[in-house]
């Protein structure tokens, strides 16, 4: 019971913990934890001392060694020794992939090279459809005037087919109408790229049979690109020199538009073969050979 009734008693401090009753309660604790901070310092210290004490013996072994493996490739360069016992050769265990692994690290390791290769893959892939997949068409006509009418016929390219055969084969027959709306507007032919067009065609073999009109006519040396009608058709009206003019025959009826479509200045011609800039004599006379019986055809039935 009396071991109850006593009241706790406080604790004794430690002997590095007595407190000065003389000062204050705050210089005390003020006074230890400078001590306190002291001893964590001192310690501290010790820790790096001891560790910068293994690292100079960690780098004055690993210097040692060093000089010693120098002396030792020396001995064995001058042929002192066969074999080093302290230099030994490191040799890394290769390291064997399965075949995913190395089907996904060459990707990894090329795969710019690899979007480059499959983008010209898919150029190359549309140009090579664009080409098989484009119709091949068994003959052309060019038509190089400023008459929408003319040049935006439907009537026009099924009239030719008419009297066109299937000439490659391919069992159908398929004429194309290449049309360039050529006029006077310097401005105006330079906008739609008819310039450009007209001559790529004018230099390659594609094409013979040509309808214009003045417009070209002016701007063009007539005489030397078609083939003189004269001898071909000595009794035909329509015929001068080089042009079987469209005006007064059913021609706008043919290819179903008015009949105002159809100029005075409008006519037909056929060029002379010759070798051209992108194009062979011999090419351009299997073309001539070709379209010429087509022409023939059509301007006897424009005559009747």
């Amino acid at each position: 019971m009396k071991d109850k009734n006593k009241k706790a008693q406080p604790a004794v401090p430690q002997d590095d913990e007595k407190i000065d009753v003389s000062k204050s309660v705050f210089q005390n604790i003020r006074e230890m934890n400078e001590q306190r901070l002291a001893e964590e310092q001192e310690r501290q210290a010790e820790i790096e001392r001891e560790y910068a004490e293994r690292e100079r013996k960690r780098q004055e072994e690993y210097d040692r060694r060093i000089i010693e493996e120098k002396k030792e490739l020396m001995r064995l360069k001058q042929g002192l020794i066969e074999e080093s016992e302290t230099i030994h050769e490191e040799h890394e265990e290769a390291v064997r992939l399965s075949p995913w692994q190395k089907v996904k690290n060459f990707v990894y390791h090329n795969k710019w090279w690899l979007v480059i290769a499959l983008f010209f893959a898919l150029v190359v892939a549309v140009l090579v459809n664009s080409i098989v997949t484009k119709p091949r068409p068994d003959m052309v006509v060019l038509v190089v005037c400023n008459n929408d009418k003319i040049g935006e016929a439907e009537g026009l390219r099924t009239y030719f087919e008419g009297f066109a055969e299937d000439f490659n084969g391919n069992g159908e027959v398929l004429v194309s109408v290449y049309y360039m709306p050529l006029s006077d507007n310097t401005y105006k032919n330079y906008s739609y790229g008819t310039d450009t067009k007209l001559t790529v065609e004018m230099q390659s073999a594609d094409a013979v049979i040509v309808i214009a009109g003045d417009d070209y006519t002016q701007k063009a040396d007539v005489k030397s690109i078609f083939t003189d009608l004269s001898d071909e058709f000595p009794d035909n009206e329509n015929v001068r020199k080089f042009a079987f003019y469209l005006r007064g025959t059913d021609f706008a009826e043919k290819i179903g538009v008015s009949k105002s479509a159809v100029t005075d200045d409008l006519y037909m011609a056929v060029r002379t073969p010759k070798k051209l800039a992108y194009c062979d004599l011999e090419d351009m006379q299997k073309t001539y050979d070709k379209d010429l019986p087509v022409f023939k055809k059509v301007v006897e039935d424009l005559s009747e």
